[in-house]
């Protein structure tokens, strides 16, 4: 698969070559082997983010990676700025790129243009996934981190114990909460036309 060029020029912002090239690879072929059984899903490019609350649209997960992406490099610019405090870039981005990677793997689309769950999603979920995969590939156990945590203490298994880890929860969640309300002005609007709400939103 070809790499959506957004995403592939923000992998590039990555210093350690090896960390790179192993990010870039991944996301070129987001494929999860399980029992000698390979599953895809839906592809990055058209897979939505979520199902519903934020970035519920075909290429929303592209635009959230990308989105959050930047947030947590701006975060990190603010961090040591303002802050004085040194984050260390490789690990946000290549975090942030690879947080959702999974999610295509555990959605369908439906007939009526609508989302549901795979059956692999009914039976795992995206962050197992993408940790037991990140784990299978031999990443710092760094970058583990920060896609383990990126839920945050309240919605995911752990909570942030590092700085670059604490950005990437902050950059994922101040994303989807801004999509999330987007969309629900968007669908405000609709209404307000006198429209009916296409059962798939789009950008």
């Amino acid at each position: 698969m070809t790499l959506n060029r957004h995403l592939k020029k923000l992998a590039s912002k990555i210093v350690d070559r090896t960390l790179r090239e192993k990010v870039i690879s991944f996301m070129e072929n987001p494929t999860i082997e399980i029992s000698g059984k390979s599953f895809r899903g839906l592809s990055l490019e058209e897979s939505p983010a979520g199902k519903s609350r934020h970035h519920s649209y075909p290429t929303g997960l592209v635009e959230h990676i990308r989105a959050s992406t930047e947030a947590g490099l701006a975060l990190c610019d603010i961090a040591q700025r303002i802050y004085a405090i040194s984050v260390k870039r490789d690990i946000v981005i290549a975090a942030m790129l690879l947080h959702d990677i999974a999610k295509p793997l555990t959605y369908t689309e439906k007939e009526d243009q609508t989302y549901g769950i795979s059956s692999l999603g009914d039976r795992m979920d995206h962050l197992t996934l993408i940790v037991a995969e990140l784990i299978r590939q031999g990443f710092d156990l760094d970058v583990i981190h920060a896609v383990s945590a990126h839920h945050g203490y309240e919605a995911g298994p752990i909570g942030p114990r590092t700085v670059e880890a604490l950005v990437c929860h902050i950059a994922d969640l101040c994303d989807a909460k801004f999509s999330g309300e987007l969309l629900r002005s968007a669908e405000f609007l609709i209404r307000d036309c006198g429209a009916e709400r296409p059962p798939r939103l789009t950008t």
